[in-house]
């Protein structure tokens, strides 16, 4: 129909999934490298949730980690979790295509048989994989008969590693006390949210230069508007703009414009028409203001109470947080405590450190030299220190007894934005200090050349490399000016940055050092700085 009219080759916003036509998002990658640290090398086994509103893309992320997955992998898939714990186990069985002949309805006949496959899958050094889709249809005990299924574990990893796909609600379904248990081992979650208005408007373009179309019909106006009405979903984003290029060709508009894609919307999403409330909606809040001013300029005045001969104190409550960000991030803090897992895998994905390179457990240890190339730090610092280094790190948050850690993103003046669970949390800078004592977490990337501290009397790439980054802070002699010697001048050089980092000058290039020398690079992920 409207092909041609559009110059395309075919229709760019089907529903179905297609790998050409995927959009990665930064909170898409962020998410796929969960899931891929939960069943690679990286993972310890049990738990991995991914979470997201309908529509957001979790289907297609599962299927892109199916074509990811290395070779050693068996996966089970569940996509029917309305069964009960017999049935649940009997397909997860079939899947893996287990003889169970005769084991039918036996809970134990069926489980002693997926236990005995899982001891030789290890033997053979194959991994297991359950991906459960529509998590959130799983009944109490059903989630519990999975959880039984993880019990069988080495000394060092679970045999059984389950991945968990369902909707907001079942993030709320784990918070409850008779789950703790199966929460307490899930070593990494992420909810994946909606894209925002410039992802959305790249999530267009993108399918659009697939489908062979070299003008994008949609207007500033009409992508914003399909931006709002889709509230950056990828699915209805594909259901409204579909309508609109059939609505556009049927009106021959080349150009499809705020009004088109509203009535669009309109029809492909009777239950989410906002249109003429969103249109209308500030004349309507202004009338009902003028209603309430009005009772009370028109009201006759109350009388005078009686004075009283003592003068009470006033007991009014303190107002409550108005910031949404401190409301979720208490209500997080006062749920069961979260493993680093989850935070350490974002923090390295932003490095692109895959886990080839180092295991997600490995990085929990922390030591200096994680890996050629990666160094780790645990320290201690105020906030404009770590803002000093500029990039994205952990916060430790809670107590020692109940820590909780968070991904720093970005601060401005008055916020600071931090990663929870894959979910942005915004606080105010002065609120920060009621839950971050100054613990942090940073993994970073130098040259393999360096394999620990430089100080006074060493040679070779891995000074030429502290030369070159800190020739960029004072503009002192380039590395490539001379030989690539830790003298004299580079120490009094290395002790001038160390006093504008708060770091102790001792001259010499530990590891708050060589974090600080990293600041200085363009290259490698950097904090958000766009924010109030």
């Amino acid at each position: 129909m409207y092909l041609e009219y559009y110059g395309l080759r075919e229709a760019p916003f089907s529903i179905t999934p297609d790998p050409r036509y995927v959009f990665l998002s930064e909170r898409h990658r962020d998410a796929l490298a969960h899931l891929l640290y939960g069943v690679g090398k990286g993972g310890s086994g049990g738990f991995v949730q991914l979470t997201g509103e309908v529509g957001t893309g979790k289907t297609t992320l599962s299927r892109l980690l199916l074509e990811q997955l290395p070779e050693d992998t068996q996966v089970a898939l569940l996509l029917n979790p309305k069964l009960s714990p017999v049935e649940m186990v009997e397909t997860v069985c079939e899947e893996l295509k287990l003889d169970i002949a005769g084991k039918h309805g036996s809970l134990k006949g069926l489980t002693d048989a997926l236990n005995t496959y899982l001891l030789d899958a290890y033997a053979q050094g194959l991994r297991v994989v359950l991906i459960v889709d529509e998590a959130q249809n799983l009944s109490l005990d059903a989630l519990e008969q999975i959880r039984l299924l993880t019990n069988l574990e080495t000394p060092t990893q679970k045999l059984l590693q389950i991945i968990l796909l369902g909707q907001p609600e079942l993030r709320d379904m784990l918070n409850r006390p008779e789950l703790r248990q199966l929460a307490q081992r899930i070593t990494a979650r992420y909810h994946l949210t909606p894209l925002d208005a410039a992802e959305a408007e790249a999530y267009v373009k993108h399918r659009m230069a697939v489908a062979g179309c070299q003008h994008v019909p949609f207007s500033r106006l009409g992508m914003r508007a399909l931006f709002q009405r889709s509230g950056g979903i990828p699915r209805l984003i594909n259901v409204i703009a579909d309508r609109a290029l059939m609505a556009g060709y049927a009106r021959e508009q080349q150009s499809i414009g705020e009004r088109l894609v509203d009535r669009s919307a309109d029809e492909a999403l009777p239950g989410h028409a906002r249109y003429w409330v969103r249109r209308y909606a500030r004349w309507v809040l202004a009338a009902v203001i003028l209603l309430v001013a009005s009772y009370f300029v028109l009201r006759p005045a109350p009388p005078e109470p009686a004075v009283a001969d003592v003068a009470t104190p006033s007991t009014a409550a303190p107002s409550a947080p108005a910031d949404a960000g401190i409301d979720r991030l208490e209500a997080r803090l006062a749920a069961p405590p979260e493993t680093e897992l989850s935070t350490l895998t974002q923090l390295l994905s932003r490095w692109q450190i895959g886990s080839g390179e180092i295991s997600v457990r490995a990085a929990t240890r922390c030591q200096a030299l994680v890996a050629p190339g990666i160094f780790c730090l645990r320290g201690r610092a105020t906030l404009e220190q770590v803002l000093r280094f500029d990039r994205p790190l952990i916060l430790v948050l809670g107590t020692a007894e109940k820590p909780m850690h968070v991904l720093l993103q970005g601060a401005g003046k008055r916020e600071v934005h931090v990663d929870l669970g894959g979910e942005t949390i915004k606080l105010p800078r002065a609120a920060l200090s009621r839950y971050w004592a100054g613990d942090f977490i940073a993994i970073w990337r130098v040259p393999a050349a360096i394999s620990g501290p430089l100080r006074k009397g060493d040679a070779g790439a891995g000074v030429a490399w502290a030369k070159q980054n800190l020739s960029r802070l004072d503009g002192g002699a380039n590395a490539e000016a001379g030989p690539a010697y830790f003298d004299a001048e580079l120490e009094e050089r290395v002790r001038k940055l160390q006093l504008a980092y708060g770091i102790q000058a001792d001259g010499i290039i530990g590891p708050e050092t060589l974090f600080a020398l990293s600041a200085l690079e363009e290259t490698g992920p950097h904090l958000t700085r766009n924010i109030e």
